[in-house]
């Protein structure tokens, strides 16, 4: 009885910030509510997208909250009790961000979502699935403890597979199978990997101080290195990296593309959060890490090359965004290969651009309707709004003027390698740098081109185009908010490129 009494007592004493788990308690409070209020008021559902759109704007000033942190004052919530005081919730600057990131991402794939004729009808479903996957991204970003880590993650992820599937079309339930059979095996490797690293460390924890006692000691490294293998491992699968890419395109070209947004920005960073996790545990290590640096290295240059190679040889629009994706994961990951606080910013930084300008090309994909690349053929010329932000993406995505934002993210990225004499992966980065030019320009040529010219010829023109799944445009005015929003963001970042690297730093 006297060891119960002790026990309640210390679970008292854990400390509770409201503020601090904002960010992922606004969107799961907005998720039961939505579930709530169907039940309460069944068949009155025009309200539950408004809500869950207040809740994750009110999320984004929460988060921003930690990100206007001093990078010395850090966020600290769910404490034990000292001598243990372990604390299961830590928020950064780069915390705050990332949260920012995942949680206006999951706004616009919400308006998105419900911005188009034979959308998905059932609100309710939609709109807690999305809510559950932003806490999951939320709460994934500020984890350090094992259990909540590996809970969130899934939580950012599984919400979504139902997404693509609710399409409600033979294609879609077979991208969500793929998907579903991803996760699955995502999962399987992640729960190894935890338990081969709570093996090696002894801890419950993701601790550099834990990690630096195992990598000192040769009996438990070969046991460390094997766990942080299977991580990146399982983290591959949710971030597109080669060579656990191969349900991008399937999932991205079936599913609704309020749903491809969704898993294209802010599920890519919540896994590059994910990510972000475990790499910190081995920074400052003492001792040559280059296992770790070569498998980081090798994912982060076979998906650049392999990416760009193959999103050339897209005709259809939201594979060549699927096959972007895996592209570009290879930069974000590029930079943690040198394994340093810098690097750490620099993937922060490029994931969150990548982010950004995904989600305008998105929109602008949902504003004119998704099929071959011929359809947007002469779209600067019939639509100029549209036509421009697309335009102003894809300069950012290839990292040239004026999208400089795109530009600066790539040079921060490619700093970490260079200063830590990672010249192969350098190379390699410098070669995916030509490959993305010219998958982006020629879009972009697209673009600019005799609007004259596009129609039912152009479409059967290159290989593949017969297999086509073409949505119509948006109809509302969701796709034009994001639109605009997000290109205001892009000339912004563009024309103060500190903004964003100070606040992840």
């Amino acid at each position: 009885m006297v060891a119960m009494m002790t026990a309640l007592s210390t679970a008292s004493l854990v400390s509770i910030d409201a503020i601090a788990l904002a960010p992922a308690l606004l969107p799961a409070i907005g998720g039961v509510l939505v579930l709530l209020g169907d039940a309460l008021l069944p068949g009155r559902r025009d309200w539950q997208v408004g809500l869950g759109l207040t809740v994750l704007v009110v999320g984004v000033v929460g988060a921003l909250i930690s990100a206007v942190q001093a990078a010395d004052d850090a966020v600290r919530t769910l404490c034990l009790p000292a001598p243990e005081g372990a604390c299961l919730w830590t928020g950064s600057p780069m915390t705050g961000t990332l949260q920012v990131g995942i949680l206006a991402a999951t706004a616009a794939a919400l308006a998105l979502l419900h911005d188009r004729d034979g959308g998905p009808r059932d609100t309710t479903v939609t709109t807690a699935l999305l809510l559950a996957a932003a806490t999951g991204g939320a709460g994934v970003a500020a984890s350090r403890d094992l259990g909540t880590w590996l809970v969130t993650l899934e939580l950012a992820t599984i919400p979504l597979v139902a997404l693509v599937a609710l399409r409600g079309t033979r294609s879609a339930a077979h991208g969500a199978l793929t998907l579903l059979v991803t996760s699955v095996t995502s999962f399987a490797l992640l729960v190894l990997g935890v338990a081969l690293w709570m093996t090696a460390t002894g801890d419950a924890a993701f601790g550099t101080d834990t990690v630096a006692l195992a990598w000192a000691d040769l009996n438990r490294r070969g046991v460390l290195v094997l766990a942080a293998v299977v991580l990146l491992a399982g983290l591959g699968f949710k971030l597109s990296l080669v060579p656990f890419h191969a349900w991008t395109p399937q999932a991205y070209s079936t599913a609704d593309l309020g749903t491809a947004t969704a898993l294209a920005a802010a599920s890519k960073i919540s896994a590059a959060a994910a990510l972000l996790v475990v790499v910190q545990a081995f920074v400052g290590v003492p001792g040559d890490l280059r296992q770790v640096s070569i498998v980081l290295g090798t994912l982060a240059a076979a998906s650049m090359l392999l990416g760009n190679v193959m999103a050339l040889r897209q005709d259809d629009v939201t594979r060549l965004l699927a096959w972007s994706t895996v592209a570009q994961a290879g930069w974000v990951v590029l930079p943690l290969a040198a394994l340093t606080t810098a690097g750490m910013n620099a993937a922060a930084v490029y994931v969150l651009t990548y982010a950004v300008a995904t989600v305008v090309a998105f929109a602008a994909v949902a504003a004119v309707g998704a099929g071959p690349l011929s359809r947007m053929r002469g779209l600067l010329r019939r639509d100029r709004m549209t036509g421009g932000a697309l335009a102003f993406a894809l300069l950012v995505l290839a990292g040239l003027p004026p999208g400089v934002i795109g530009l600066v993210a790539k040079v921060v990225a490619l700093r970490p390698a260079v200063e830590q004499g990672l010249w192969p992966l350098v190379f390699v980065a410098v070669v995916a740098v030509v490959l993305g030019i010219a998958v982006y320009l020629r879009w972009f040529a697209v673009l600019i081109g005799d609007a004259g010219a596009r129609g039912d010829a152009d479409e059967g023109s290159e290989p593949g185009a017969a297999t086509h799944e073409v949505s119509t445009p948006a109809s509302g005015g969701g796709a034009r908010v994001v639109l605009v929003a997000g290109t205001v963001l892009l000339v912004l970042l563009s024309a103060l490129p500190g903004l964003l690297l100070g606040l992840v730093s």
